[in-house]
């Protein structure tokens, strides 16, 4: 019984152990991210459309909605870079006007990318299923510390 016992526990620790298994920094291996997606965040309905993999990048737009009206929007791109993978993203208000400059941009290197997980520095994109996701965002507050929020989205 005792050895039973002990080959449950290994094979519950090589499992939990694949399911974390480090993938390479490749777009494919975070393709599961594309599609339309809806979901709430900051008071309001939020709308997240990605692109599949191609030409070395993939692209999003995100636009949220608060009573009816338009409060920002992002372009966002996840590409390759160096044998790794970045995520950029710029903000624009509801007029099209941007809020970071001409030729800047947010980023957001990536740390690390599991079956389930794509993890870049700030950003985390969590597959739930086929049809749902979670992306928590870092954002700093007026008084400067950080606040994770919780984006959860479904698949249309």
């Amino acid at each position: 019984m005792k050895y039973i016992l002990i080959l449950c526990f290994a094979f519950t620790l090589s499992s939990a152990a694949q399911s974390e298994t480090q993938l390479e920094p490749k777009l494919e291996n975070c393709a599961w991210i594309s599609g339309n997606w809806k979901g709430e965040a900051f008071g309001g309905q939020t709308e997240e459309n990605w692109s599949e993999p191609s030409g070395g990048s993939m692209m999003a737009t995100f636009k949220l909605i608060n009573d009816g009206k338009v409060s920002f929007y992002e372009i966002e791109i996840i590409r390759e870079v160096e044998n790794s993978l970045v995520l950029q993203l710029k903000h624009f208000d509801n007029e099209l006007k941007g809020w970071e400059t001409k030729n800047e941009t947010v980023d957001f290197p990536l740390k690390e990318i599991t079956k389930n997980k794509v993890v870049f520095e700030g950003m985390q994109f969590e597959k739930v299923s086929d049809t749902e996701m979670n992306v928590f965002v870092d954002i700093e507050n007026e008084e400067g510390s950080i606040q994770i929020v919780k984006f959860n989205y479904k698949k249309e």
